[in-house]
């Protein structure tokens, strides 16, 4: 029970109580560049999310056999090999999302977000946590992108995944919603609204 209990809170820490980008303010990059949209947004998360479970797997494999003096450089070849494989994947099958995402799909090389998993988890831990940790990360990641894209959505374009929700005759767009200030602007009131609710759930125990 204590084993399953300790990999299900390794799991869970990502998705809230070290959330890569509301709590620990990691990925900030595509966090802001891509959430035009909530599909921009699932398309990144998921691919940040393939990339950081798989090079922390392959980290925590051979956590024993790379030189220290090594490790940084080999971390980067491996998550570099898996963004390859996430960029080819999304440019046979997604090449409109591909184009749309642009040059951030390969820029998840330099995510702090999953070489801090590699370097402070991966490399210290067996596979299976190493994986859990990876997995709650990711999806941490991916509800923030999409929460994110659908805010700017909604309010730059009065739709949400490409369905429209409110029509130009009833609702003017904010066009600033899809350009990068509004990028800022939503992020900054999820995180101020996260932190007022965080404290009042605090504050009533």
């Amino acid at each position: 029970m204590t084993s399953q209990r300790t990999l299900f809170q390794e799991f869970k820490k990502g998705i809230w109580a070290e959330n890569p980008v509301i709590k620990m303010l990691l990925g900030m990059c595509p966090a802001l560049a891509v959430t035009n949209s909530a599909v921009n947004g699932l398309a990144m998360g998921l691919a940040s999310t393939f990339v950081v479970i798989c090079s922390s797997a392959i980290v925590s494999i051979i956590r024993r056999f790379v030189p220290g003096g090594v490790r940084i450089p080999t971390y980067i070849i491996i998550i570099a090999g898996f963004v390859t494989l996430a960029d080819l994947f999304l440019r046979a099958y997604f090449p409109v999302i591909s184009k749309a995402l642009g040059p951030y799909v390969p820029l998840i090389v330099v995510n702090c977000m999953i070489m801090g998993r590699a370097e402070f988890f991966a490399s210290k831990h067996p596979v299976v946590p190493s994986i859990l940790d990876a997995l709650g990360t990711g999806t941490g990641f991916v509800w923030v992108l999409v929460v994110l894209g659908s805010i700017r959505e909604i309010l730059g374009s009065g739709s949400i995944f490409g369905v429209t929700l409110l029509s130009e005759r009833i609702y003017t767009p904010w066009v600033v919603m899809i350009l990068p200030a509004g990028a800022f602007l939503s992020l900054g009131l999820l995180i101020a609204l996260i932190n007022y609710l965080t404290q009042r759930r605090q504050g009533a125990h």
